[in-house]
């Protein structure tokens, strides 16, 4: 088998120079030192990643959600310094290959590597039979071998920050993704309480594979196309109407602060979570709900307007 022509190529097709190796869910603290030390080694730069992730095809019932869907991934990775992104498909067979396969298919023959960083961890091949050790012995290019970004002392990982975003900690998960955790999706048609009530919402279809935080209220931003909005953001059932029948699946809505006759259906939107305001309430009555939405929009508002 021949892994040569499975490479996609995003931006540009690019061969020599260094080539930075990870799945970069996230592209994290740590993924962002990689690409820096590739870019210290040479003034070409490949960020090598794979699609899906390795555990959807390894181990489908422990596959993790995402940080990033493969397309804000690889817009990431060239905001962090890659010149070029090239994606494998994680298939049964390239899980196949044996490390020797791997370096001289994907690495040489693809790539034509002059230098490789890969983080302290990294395996790869049939069984994660290959590390850094098997990079070492090969001469056709050089290695750097990165250790671990740490963060308050703990290392920075794409599970930890998944853990931190689902328990609503999207400050803490911000500080090591070095920007706001998103969503990302179409914006569609919902019940339409919010506009009833006053606060009109962008209801996004996010990708079930999405990491999203916890229910409960937030402070953000909600971008469609050349836009970028200070919101309140809600994510949850809307205890306080129930749904009709059965229960009313999660939500995830963004008021755009101060914003009238916005007409968003069908666009595509980003949603940046910036701060944890309150956990989801049911109230009693409208009047309840409504004046705790007040306190949550001035609250946005002062949390969100330094941040444009």
């Amino acid at each position: 088998m021949s892994s040569n022509n499975q490479l996609s190529w995003h931006e540009s097709e690019m061969r020599g120079g260094a080539v930075a190796i990870g799945i970069f869910d996230g592209v994290h603290q740590g993924h962002q030192l990689l690409l820096e030390r590739a870019r210290s080694q040479s003034e070409r730069v490949i960020a090598l990643t794979f699609f899906p992730h390795p555990t959807a095809v390894l181990a489908p019932a422990k596959e993790p959600t995402f940080l990033l869907s493969l397309e804000d991934r690889i817009t990431q990775l060239r905001l962090s310094g890659a010149d070029a992104v090239a994606v494998h498909p994680f298939t049964q067979e390239f899980a196949a290959l044996t490390p020797k396969q791997f370096i001289d298919e994907v690495l040489i023959g693809a790539l034509d590597a002059k230098h490789v960083v890969v983080g302290s961890n990294f395996t790869f091949g049939s069984k994660a039979a290959g590390d850094v050790k098997t990079l070492s012995e090969r001469v056709e290019f050089s290695l750097d071998v990165v250790s671990l970004a740490k963060n308050s002392g703990d290392p920075v990982s794409s599970t930890r920050i998944r853990k931190l975003i689902r328990d609503g900690e999207v400050e803490s998960a911000s500080e090591r993704l070095t920007r706001f955790h998103q969503l990302t999706g179409e914006v569609v048609h919902g019940e339409k309480r919010g506009r009833e009530i006053g606060y009109p919402t962008a209801n996004l279809a996010v990708d079930p594979k999405a990491t999203i935080p916890r229910e409960g209220v937030y402070a953000g931003w909600l971008t469609v196309e050349t836009s970028r909005w200070q919101a309140a953001i809600s994510i949850g059932r809307n205890p306080t109407f129930p749904a009709a029948t059965g229960e009313r699946p999660i939500q995830v809505e963004a008021y755009a602060l101060d914003e009238e006759g916005l007409d968003l259906y069908g666009k595509y939107a980003r949603i940046e979570f910036g701060y944890f305001l309150r956990e989801t309430l049911k109230f009693d009555s409208l009047d309840g709900l409504l004046a705790q939405m007040r306190d949550d929009v001035n609250r946005a508002r002062k949390l969100t307007q330094f941040e444009r």
